[in-house]
């Protein structure tokens, strides 16, 4: 019933519950045929999950740069990073932000690899008035506990593919449909949900317009408060063209300074995490320049679907007195 739900909500023929966005990741990359001597084409801004998904796999991580202004994949660089080993592209639409999916997407039928899409932070999240995650071959999202609904943890895939819809399906429990089964038709793991999570994803869908709302609202309050400043400045999401900031990224020059400052009243942040390229076991032999603002930079800001908006201006008001005094 979930998956059912989910899938109407969405906008997609079939839906797959599964243990974790991660797992979603790796399902729909297994279902495309992506394995060893393989490639799969990932932006070098993300959570490390979308790289670890390809590497379970078999396959390697190609890592393509961000553009200048938006921690999104580059699909001006795209192209280049495509070759005889190509299995998929993997764009990630971090914090709702929509990627430029008309120009991947005519990459990707041009070159005839599959899109997936990481939607899993942009649940419910648009571009072109459809939902980010059904636009290529796969979209995987994650229900963890920082997203827009949660199940404590979990993952969804959506496709209108019945074919890949199958793969998955028999990825999730071992290789079979039922596991009273006369035989072993192929490899799978036990990547099942379970029907207490479902229960709680029913509830969760119906609080989908209320969550939005009120990340929308987050947002709204971080902008007014920080408009102005040229010390800290907002990371933009398109809230016109219906994306969804789940999370509130700034950037700030000082950034270990504005940590202090704030961690000096008692107001939690972090940096976002280091891009993939640093990692010795991705492949990082390209040139990312436009990632290092953002790996230098970015911090998150208390936000979420249950923040109080009178916590939002407590951290606006702290941040205009470090810029006052900085």
């Amino acid at each position: 019933e979930f998956e059912c739900r989910f899938a109407n909500a969405i906008g997609a023929s079939y839906a797959l519950a599964t243990t974790s966005g991660s797992v979603a990741l790796y399902m729909a990359l297994k279902a495309v045929g992506a394995g060893p001597g393989d490639e799969v084409i990932v932006p070098n801004r993300t959570w490390v999950a979308t790289g670890h998904a390809v590497l379970l796999t078999g396959a390697s991580v190609r890592l393509v740069d961000v553009e200048p202004d938006r921690p999104v994949i580059n699909a001006a660089k795209v192209e280049a990073a495509i070759n005889c080993n190509t299995k998929a592209l993997v764009p990630v639409h971090l914090n709702g932000r929509a990627c430029d999916l008309e120009k991947l997407g005519d990459i990707a039928r041009a070159n005839n690899i599959p899109l997936i899409e990481d939607a899993c932070q942009a649940m419910f999240s648009l571009y072109s008035g459809k939902y980010l995650g059904t636009f290529g071959s796969v979209g995987c999202f994650s229900l963890g506990v920082t997203k827009l609904i949660t199940t404590a943890q979990g993952g969804i895939v959506v496709t209108d593919d019945e074919q890949l819809f199958e793969s998955m399906r028999l990825y999730r429990n071992h290789g079979v449909v039922d596991n009273f089964t006369d035989a072993w038709g192929g490899f799978g793991f036990n990547f099942k949900y379970t029907d207490i999570q479902a229960a709680a994803g029913i509830t969760q869908l119906e609080k989908v317009e209320e969550n939005c709302s009120h990340l929308r609202k987050i947002y709204d309050a971080y902008h007014c408060g920080l408009e102005g400043l040229n010390s800290v400045q907002l990371i933009p999401v398109n809230i016109e063209a219906g994306e969804l900031p789940l999370y509130i990224e700034v950037l700030s020059p000082n950034r270990r300074a504005l940590i202090e400052h704030l961690e000096a009243s008692k107001i939690q942040c972090r940096p976002l995490p280091p891009s993939l390229h640093t990692s010795k076991y991705f492949n990082n032999s390209g040139e990312y320049s436009n990632s290092k603002i953002f790996a230098d930079q970015a911090i998150y800001l208390p936000c979420g679907p249950r923040q109080p908006l009178e916590n939002v201006e407590r951290v606006t008001s702290a941040i205009r007195h470090f810029a006052e005094v900085e």
